[in-house]
């Protein structure tokens, strides 16, 4: 190891326990700031005084060979005095003097680029979720799965293709598909993306995340093959009438009822609007490779075709054709999304629980399941993060809602439904947890008028940015949830709303979700209840038997 005990060394801090603090010092050493080390006085709460992504300087009080982990103190910077009598700053931040300008001048790059290279692009905060127990006492099954998982071995193995996804794509297909988004998109007054559940979630949500519930482009995107509503089909139908149209079906096997009904009828319109010669560059299918149904009607007819792979799943497909087609078609930078995809799989490639928050996220949940709380309730501030917290909603449920086990995903807006929802959350019964979900800085942002007059007595907030306010509201409802309504709380935070942190972001929440549910004993990616419900509507329905 290459620190030495007395060493004075800058980390990153990892985590939050309420025993102390976890610090990255690099790629494979990690260190703990025990709460008797953070300050000369008495320490309450450790995060008064460090927060998860803070970078400070730690001393090296203790080093652990056999396991590169080292025991830092804060206390022992915080009183210490410069050569000038100077002392550190409260975090441990050393006085640029003792460096020497041309020093600092020299090692600055350097150091900004090996920061920027050991930071993960989300921070995940355990300290308002009143977990006692020890990460460290679940590493042995975490490793386990991990080792399985990334051996393609463990349960549902025939699914885990996304695992290495970010970095084995097809290529030549990834071009092929920028190549015909370009082509068809300045055709598309309206796309229609038709698919169920997988098949469109992902697009929708990363859609409204980028470009915001009123987005300026011209092509206009919507939803079918998602429901046997004769009144939103009919709404549909109607509004695309004088418009230019595009359709993307999306089907492994061309057979999904919601989805097979919509297209018949839509293709039927698009044949009758555009005949079918020009439909053959209007329609694109995202389908199997080989066989199936949508399959051979793509083939038969001459429309372009892009593939879903055989072993990804549909509820993690947003990454492969499936999501990208139509997130291309929207102009969203799928490049970027690809490099946060990237980043993310070098990042949580390690089955370390110090170093890899997604794992922390599952062992958190697991914890908390174990003291009775089988609702998480995915948080947002932001109207733009709905549909992503609806598509997160199939990834966990499908996952692991099985063998009578699993953690009910449900969501909400706040502040909106505070006014819904909130009084159950602080006072209701204590089945649930809360996981926030947020962003450090917002797409845009607005400063709150004075009024002259002020008739609503709202003129306290003038000049402030409506991103404070938000923050603010934020931060009260996490105290009293958390302080008078005793809701854990887990906090995941993103640093903006861009195609690479969603990417990043997809990637995170995949990795969770498999670690949680193999902890739990069961196969994360196969669906049996789903087809309880279809047998019995195909039997109402009088569908012939095979």
């Amino acid at each position: 190891m290459q620190y030495q005990v007395g060493q004075i060394v800058l980390a990153r801090v990892s985590g939050i326990q309420p025993y102390g603090a976890f610090v990255q010092l690099d790629e494979s050493t990690a260190g703990l700031i025990h709460i008797s080390e953070i300050s000369n006085g008495f320490v309450r709460d450790v995060s008064d005084y460090v927060h998860v992504g803070d970078e400070v300087y730690v001393k090296i009080v203790d080093i652990d060979e056999s396991n590169h982990q080292v025991r830092c103190s804060l206390r022992a910077l915080s009183a210490r005095k410069s050569r000038r009598g100077r002392s550190m700053n409260a975090k441990g931040l050393l006085p640029s003097h003792r460096l020497g300008f041309a020093s600092l001048r020299d090692a600055l790059p350097l150091w900004i680029k090996q920061t920027k290279e050991k930071m993960t692009m989300i921070t995940f905060d355990t300290s308002h979720a009143f977990l006692d127990s020890d990460f460290s006492s679940w590493q042995g099954k975490v490793t386990e799965a991990h080792n399985a998982l990334h051996a393609h071995t463990c349960a549902g193995a025939d699914y885990t293709g996304w695992v290495e996804w970010p970095s084995n794509y097809d290529k030549e297909e990834y071009v092929r598909l920028k190549e015909v988004a370009a082509k068809v998109a300045p055709l598309a007054d309206v796309l229609l993306v038709c698919g169920i559940g997988g098949s469109y979630l992902g697009a929708r949500a990363a859609i409204e995340f980028l470009q915001g519930l009123w987005p300026t482009r011209k092509t206009q995107v919507i939803f079918i093959g998602n429901t046997f509503s004769a009144s939103y089909i009919a709404q549909v139908l109607e509004y695309i009438k004088g418009k230019s149209v595009v359709m993307n079906v999306i089907s492994k096997s061309g057979t999904t009822t919601e989805t097979s009904v919509s297209f018949r009828i839509f293709k039927a319109y698009m044949e009758n609007t555009y005949g079918k010669e020009e439909c053959k560059t209007r329609i694109i299918a995202t389908t199997d490779k080989k066989r199936g149904a949508l399959k051979s009607l793509a083939d038969h007819e001459g429309y372009e075709t892009f593939v879903i792979p055989d072993d990804i799943g549909g509820r993690f497909s947003v990454i492969t054709p499936v999501g990208l087609l139509p997130l291309a078609i929207m102009g969203v930078d799928i490049d970027a999304l690809m490099d946060g995809l990237a980043k993310a799989e070098k990042d949580f490639g390690s089955d370390d629980l110090q170093t890899n928050s997604a794992y922390r996220y599952a062992v958190a949940r697991r914890m908390l399941q174990q003291k009775g709380y089988n609702v998480e309730m995915l948080v947002t501030y932001e109207m733009q993060l709905v549909q992503l917290a609806e598509w997160w909603k199939q990834l966990f449920g499908e996952s692991e809602g099985k063998d009578g086990k699993g953690i009910l995903p449900d969501s909400a807006c706040f502040s909106t439904d505070l006014h819904s929802l909130g009084q159950f959350i602080q006072e209701g019964n204590k089945v649930l947890f809360e996981t926030l979900l947020l962003v450090k800085k917002p797409q845009r942002d607005l400063v709150f008028p004075s009024d002259e007059n002020d008739f609503d007595h709202m003129n306290y907030l003038a000049g402030k940015n409506m991103s404070w306010i938000n923050e603010k509201a934020m931060e009260g409802t996490l105290e009293a949830h958390e302080k008078s309504g005793n809701v854990p709380n887990l906090v995941i935070t993103i640093e903006k709303m861009d195609e690479t942190n969603l990417g990043y972001l997809f990637y995170f929440f995949f990795k969770a979700i498999a670690m949680t549910t193999l902890l739990n004993g069961s196969n994360p990616f196969n669906q049996p209840g789903v087809e309880v419900y279809k047998k019995n509507m195909f039997r109402l329905l009088g569908k012939p038997e095979n």
